[in-house]
């Protein structure tokens, strides 16, 4: 009746269906402007349901100008409701299954060991914060996060890296991939610049493309950026990895680290370190950041997704005091604070130090992994390689002398069950890179990573052959 099944057994009251049939019925011209609504009493008995509910649905018509009604009149369909169907286009609408490729060997960088996070730890973490936490911090409690967890954030920066903070210059984002948008809308200036080091993360300076940085590659060798290569014409921030850069793996010296310095001085602009993963450092105490040097003119970024799991959406940014007042400007107009649940929880981990130990045996983990790797590498393919970069971080950087990796290379690698990524797929200029790969590590157990090396070097002989 009214062109309205009821369906008594769907979670949707009896009053929305009925609602949602009128209306649906007004936008396709079934109703047409004018048309008079049958009487509540009559609509309630045409479909077996009480006339308070036909009552309740008429009200939501009227209070969204669906219909219009009168004292002693029925109640008539409103003008300017008829909307023609658009035919979706088949391709568009189609919906392939999403299928996931099952590798055979998976060395995607970047990957920490989800299977070694201690869920009992962080389940008492976040049950303890939770029942302590007062009501005022289920409110809106700024732009730069929980009080606490910046103090224990400034703690574990100095334990850990010698690294003296004021907890009022740490500011709370949602990882680093939040942070660096920040920073691109808190640095952006019409025609505005950006030296990024080459290679460098390929994903990440999507983030100022895309805000309308012209991006300066500059070249990066076994050390990192090579700061002689800056034109002193050049102006505007420099994005950069010291203290493991990506991906090469190389320790930025404290000479260049002086050159960027007074570069961004002598232009009045600012060094972006992102310090991504240095906490994993295999051979003496992690190297000291870069922002130790100039705090007023390096804006700090570090993140926990890489030392806890990629889920929990918390990094924090140490912000020079001249942008403090504007980066929290921008941070009330996105989204207001990160939920303070998990940033209590994570506090409480630093606090009592089960953060340090969680990290201290993830360190000797990794260690040993990254040394099953080299042993693979050296009985698979002999002396025809050789390592980049620092003994730290989640992936290896390889050079195969003679031999090229290019997009192809990695696609033919992914059809024949291996996720590998070329160098050549970060660089921004190609070509100078090209005979190098990168091998993550971390989420693989001893024996998938001599498994994955012994198929790499099958696929790679075939690939020679062919």
């Amino acid at each position: 009746m009214w062109g309205m099944d009821l369906n008594r057994n769907l979670d949707i009251s009896l009053k929305r269906q009925i609602y949602q049939g009128l209306r649906d019925q007004m936008m396709a011209g079934t109703l047409k402007a004018g048309d008079p609504l049958p009487s509540t009493r009559e609509l309630a008995k045409a479909l077996s349901v009480s006339r308070n509910t036909v009552n309740e649905a008429y009200d939501m018509l009227i209070a969204e100008g669906y219909v219009e009604s009168r004292q002693g009149a029925p109640t008539r369909v409103a003008e300017g409701l008829f909307l023609n169907r658009e035919r979706p286009d088949p391709d568009v609408t189609r919906r392939e299954p999403e299928v996931v490729p099952a590798f055979l060997a998976d060395f995607k960088t970047g990957q920490p060991d989800l299977r070694q996070f201690p869920r009992y730890v962080w389940q008492r973490a976040f049950q303890k914060a939770f029942s302590g936490m007062s009501t005022d911090l289920l409110g809106y409690t700024g732009p730069q996060g929980l009080p606490e967890l910046r103090e224990e954030i400034a703690a574990w920066l100095m334990r850990s890296k010698g690294l003296a903070v004021d907890a009022r210059d740490i500011f709370i984002t949602a990882g680093a991939t939040q942070a660096l948008h920040l920073i691109a809308d808190l640095l952006y200036a019409e025609h505005q610049q950006i030296m990024v080091e080459d290679p460098c993360n390929i994903e990440m300076i999507q983030t100022f493309i895309q805000k309308g940085y012209s991006v300066i590659p500059v070249p990066v060798d076994a050390h990192g950026i090579r700061t002689e290569a800056i034109c002193k014409e050049q102006h505007g921030p420099v994005y950069v990895t010291p203290s493991h850069q990506f991906p090469l793996g190389g320790i930025l010296p404290a000479s260049r680290r002086a050159a960027l310095i007074r570069f961004a001085r002598f232009c009045g602009s600012y060094i972006i370190e992102d310090d991504y993963d240095s906490e994993f450092r295999y051979y003496g105490e992690p190297a000291s950041p870069l922002y130790a040097m100039a705090p007023e003119r390096v804006i700090y970024i570090g993140t926990f997704s890489k030392v806890l799991f990629p889920a929990l959406r918390i990094g924090y940014v140490i912000v020079p005091r001249e942008l403090q007042q504007r980066w929290r400007r921008l941070r009330t107009y996105t989204d207001v604070q990160n939920p303070p649940f998990e940033q209590a929880a994570l506090a409480e981990m630093l606090q009592t130090r089960k953060f340090d130990r969680h990290i201290a045996k993830m360190r000797k983990v990794y260690r040993a992994r990254r040394q099953v790797l080299l042993d693979a590498l050296k009985e698979c393919f002999g002396d025809e390689w050789r390592p980049w970069g620092d003994a730290a971080g989640l992936h290896l950087a390889v050079e195969f002398a003679g031999t090229a990796f290019n997009d192809a290379f990695r696609d033919q690698a992914r059809r024949n069950g291996i996720r590998i990524t070329p160098v050549e797929y970060h660089c921004i200029r190609k070509g100078l890179h090209e005979n190098k790969l990168l091998l993550g590590y971390g989420h693989l157990e001893p024996d998938d990573i001599r498994q994955g090396v012994y198929r790499l070097l099958e696929f790679m002989k075939q690939a020679e052959d062919g």
